[in-house]
């Protein structure tokens, strides 16, 4: 397996260094030693920056080198040069000790306060000026800097005016930015990484074409053509299988190469200092420097959308995930187990779903797993809220197609409301209402959770579940808690009800003052909406019903909701299980947007003020029209009355 030069998904076009140190420490020198192979006797302060050409180094990368000033007074330009660079070469003197001391007194604690965090290369120039009778060895200086500040990737001594190593200081800062060790390989353990282990999985199952847990010699064959365009002599895969099987013997079988072998051979390769071999695979396969799929394989134009639209997956997308639900529910259960969950992202970066909003969002099987459904629902909400994480871990996982085939973009909400019907099949709900009203209780329940399970929350938080409509296929509903504190910072933003295609007001209908904060919410929604245009319909939720409700609590709820046009309050129970069919009722009206749209007395006031002036442009336009038509006539008859004459 050579490495080869790669042109994909991943890999940079281009490196920039970054030159920086004490001043005459000899940066200027360096750089026209490397590009020149020749010592220069006169060189300016700063050189302009200095490109070597594609061919300099095998990779056929082309490489840009910065020259910076040493003067106190560019410090600041000095730093924008490091916030743009893909690696810095740190220089010193050999025969000044105080350069050298200068490297952990002011400059590498420099570059960690900008914040720059790319590979670092220690140069110790002018070597020939080095004291012979004071010989220590470069790691005696280096190893203890290096424990303290490991993110240099390696030191080097060289000397401009003896050529020595002056343009090996500019290949190991490119190296380390093509071919960087950090993200592969834990040099403490000595062992691949995880990320590194499961996209090196991944890899593995897509040229596994059979699907057998091996590779055979010609798939071993495709893989290298595809990876270094050439293709392996029958001897050089027989050497390839004996390296394994003598240090891993589980790493091949009589079928090939296992997927404990293929790792083995990528470690080896990596602790070989071969780290181009493996990332030229990565790169092959769409990875970047971060290890995950390159940003080309996921362009924003494929999520590009206004604000009241949203992302849904596919019935192609949704098919594949219903297969993939069923390779791995080994027992045919219906419920994957964390651990199967586990095994189905192993080819993942890592699980999407164990932060939040993610974690917990889903309704849970008595075993702690996920049915098809919660599987399927988090599937929805995850491409509702970031869709390009959603299409990147369908690809991890094995999605088939092109991604753009994966999500479609749903009509706009105007025109939704315009055509009076949806065709939408995910829909987010904000639950809006004061502290201690029942929202946290009402998400619980809905996830088939106890209604005490966590009791009250000032986080906002996600539920997502599938809900049965009648005479149709279930719907998908995304259900987002809005802290009361919360609401005003979400009314900032004029977009904030872009993305809501329902709202929901509960409050504890046994407190009066937990009504009265529910109705100053719905007022502040319907206002908002009138002002921004995103008006969103809306259902009053009169929370626990199994407690004595406070005078006039129904004729009050009745008259404010009657007076602003949407539904009279759906009373619930989360105590006692009684939710009056609320989550259908939620889907209903979302699916009809241009129903339960609260007024607003002043939007009240705007419309009937549009009308006047509708109907008086109407009038006078009918006026005008009036007139043309009497004027015409008068002239036909002018017309006529002059030839009669």
């Amino acid at each position: 397996m050579a490495a080869a030069a790669v042109d994909c998904p991943g890999s940079l076009k281009s490196v920039r260094i970054v030159v920086v140190g004490d001043k005459g420490t000899g940066k200027s020198s360096l750089i026209v030693a490397a590009a020149t192979d020749s010592f220069p006797p006169n060189v300016p302060p700063v050189l302009p920056d200095t490109k070597l050409p594609f061919e300099f180094f095998p990779d056929g990368i082309p490489v840009t080198i910065v020259d910076t000033s040493s003067r106190p007074e560019d410090r600041n330009m000095v730093a924008e040069e490091l916030k743009q660079a893909d690696a810095v070469v740190l220089t010193y003197a050999c025969d000044r000790p105080e350069t050298l001391e200068g490297l952990t007194t002011y400059w590498l604690p420099e570059l960690r306060r900008l914040e720059v965090k790319v590979p670092i290369i220690v140069a110790g120039c002018k070597l020939d000026f080095r004291d012979d009778n004071n010989q220590v060895s470069l790691e005696q200086v280096m190893s203890p800097i290096m424990q303290q500040f490991r993110e240099i990737e390696t030191c080097i001594e060289c000397s401009a005016l003896k050529q020595l190593q002056a343009q090996e200081v500019f290949y190991y800062a490119q190296k380390t930015v093509l071919h960087p060790t950090g993200p592969l390989f834990d040099q403490e353990a000595q062992a691949l990484k995880p990320r590194c282990v499961r996209a090196l999985k991944r890899i593995f199952i897509l040229c596994d074409q059979d699907r057998d847990g091996a590779l055979s010699e010609a798939e071993l064959n495709d893989f290298q053509v595809k990876c270094f365009h050439a293709p392996l002599q029958p001897s050089e895969i027989e050497g390839v299988k004996r390296v394994v099987q003598e240090k891993l013997p589980e790493g091949v079988n009589e079928r090939g190469l296992t997927v404990t072998g293929f790792l083995f051979l990528h470690a080896l390769f990596i602790e070989k200092g071969r780290l181009e071999t493996t990332w030229t695979v990565l790169r092959k396969f769409g990875y970047n420097n971060e290890i995950r799929l390159a940003d080309e394989l996921l362009p924003p134009s494929l999520f590009k959308r206004t604000p009241d639209q949203s992302v849904e997956l596919t019935d192609v997308a949704i098919e594949f995930l219903k297969g993939v639900f069923m390779m791995f529910d080994d027992d045919e259960d219906n419920n994957l187990r964390p651990q199967e969950i586990e095994d189905l992202f192993s080819t993942a970066p890592e699980s999407p779903w164990k932060d939040a909003p993610y974690d917990g969002a889903a309704e849970k099987t008595a075993l702690g797993g996920l049915s098809c459904d919660a599987f399927l629902s988090l599937w929805s909400l995850m491409t509702l809220l970031e869709p390009a994480k959603s299409v990147e871990y369908l690809i991890y996982i094995g999605f088939p197609g092109d991604p753009s085939s994966a999500i479609r973009l749903t009509r706009r909400r105007r025109l939704d409301r315009k055509k009076q019907q949806c065709e939408r099949k995910v829909f987010q709900c904000f639950v809006f209402g004061p502290n201690n009203a029942g929202k946290s209780a009402l998400l619980n329940c809905f996830l088939g959770r106890s209604y005490e399970n966590h009791g009250s929350t000032t986080d906002e938080r996600y539920a997502v579940n599938m809900v049965d409509d009648s005479g149709s296929a279930k719907k998908t509903l995304v259900m987002r808690e809005i802290p009361d504190d919360g609401a005003k910072g979400l009314f900032s933003s004029k977009e904030s009800l872009a993305a809501c295609d329902i709202a929901v007001f509960v409050y504890d209908s046994s407190d009066e003052s937990s009504w009265k904060r529910a109705t100053e919410l719905l007022v502040e929604v319907a206002t908002h909406g009138e002002a921004t245009g995103y008006e969103v319909p809306c259902l009053m939720v009169s929370a626990k019903d199994d407690l004595d409700s406070f005078p006039i609590c129904i004729q009050e709820s009745t008259r404010v909701t009657q007076d602003m046009g949407i539904e009279p309050p759906v009373s619930i129970s989360s105590k006692l299980g009684d939710f009056n069919n609320l989550f259908r009722k939620i889907v209903t009206a979302a699916q009809h947007p241009h129903l339960s749209i609260p007024e607003t007395e002043a939007g009240k006031s705007r419309k009937h003020y549009n009308r006047l002036i509708n109907r008086s442009l109407m009038a006078v336009s009918i006026g005008a029209a009036a007139v043309v038509v009497g004027l015409a006539a008068y002239r036909v008859y002018a017309a006529r009355k002059s030839a009669s004459a």
